[in-house]
């Protein structure tokens, strides 16, 4: 259990401290230390994969763990947000479909012996949704601030639809190659 591999375990065991934050009101101060741990959550899947890469460290267990854990945090937080009516229900599940569906599509291509990389639309996604999250989370009682965090729900929508449609055109060979049902 090399280090990298240990960093994205802790982001894991994150998301249960953020959901207790974000979602137990009686907790004084509860959506600020939830808007705290889902930065830091976020900060460790840059930081696991800096580390893996620069020091040699990749791994099977951390090229499973590392996106998975990434999802399990996101599709949290956007289940939150449905819960706390900060969003609809219909944009959470086409986000959430598109990590199912990218999961799927990376599953094919392993299969096939190729590893996808993550493309620069996924990348500025993933930063927008963590932009979005952290904003609705923490969710500051200001007009001003309460029209951003409406607002940055479309963004997170419209790139999660773009870099989708973005990897299945960069990699679509793989959907139509030998093994066709």
């Amino acid at each position: 259990m090399n280090l990298p591999n240990k960093i994205t375990l802790a982001r894991v065991l994150m998301i249960p401290i953020y959901l207790i934050f974000m979602l137990v009101e009686q907790i004084p101060y509860g959506r600020y230390i939830a808007g705290f741990v889902f930065t830091i959550a976020a900060i460790t899947d840059a930081l696991d994969g800096y580390i893996a890469r620069k020091n040699n460290l990749i791994t099977n267990f951390g090229k499973f763990m590392d996106p998975l854990a990434d999802k399990l945090l996101v599709c949290s937080a956007l289940i939150c947000f449905v819960e706390t009516h900060q969003m609809a229900s219909w944009i959470a599940i086409i986000i959430i479909a598109r990590e199912f569906i990218v999961s799927g599509f990376r599953t094919i291509a392993a299969d096939n012996g190729v590893v996808l990389a993550a493309g620069w639309w996924g990348k500025i996604k993933t930063n927008v949704q963590v932009v979005m999250s952290v904003m609705l989370t923490v969710n500051l009682d200001f007009a001003f601030i309460n029209v951003l965090e409406e607002v940055s729900i479309y963004p997170a929508l419209a790139l999660t639809i773009i870099s989708m449609i973005d990897y299945f055109l960069k990699n679509k060979e793989l959907l139509f190659s030998k093994d066709q049902h």
